[in-house]
């Protein structure tokens, strides 16, 4: 799932800014809060389904080892300003789809 989705955002919309690794992030991001929301708060499934899906599906689709990667090489090839641009986004924005997530999901 990761490589085709990253694959088809990187043909669509190119550039050197790794756009794929980053929309993918965000949108694990949100489902692990989304789905941790719904795991402690509205139902109590068997903590297998939270180790599959967040740690087993959630974990292999998103890429924190390419993320680390294309900063490296962002940074290596003199391109400094958009690899911190590109830390700095994954993270926030990272934060914020948890954080998402977590509202759409949770008992208020």
């Amino acid at each position: 799932m990761r490589y085709a989705l990253g694959t088809w955002i990187m043909t669509r919309y190119g550039g050197r800014f790794p756009l794929g690794t980053l929309v993918i992030n965000i949108v694990g991001s949100f489902f692990v809060g989304a789905l941790m929301t719904a795991f402690t708060e509205r139902m109590q499934p068997h903590p297998n389904w939270r180790l599959f899906l967040v740690v087993g599906v959630l974990g292999g689709f998103t890429t924190f080892s390419s993320f680390e990667y294309e900063t490296y090489q962002a940074v290596s090839n003199g391109a400094r300003p958009m690899g911190l641009l590109y830390v700095a986004g994954s993270v926030m924005a990272g934060f914020a789809a948890v954080w998402l997530g977590v509202l759409l999901v949770a008992r208020r």
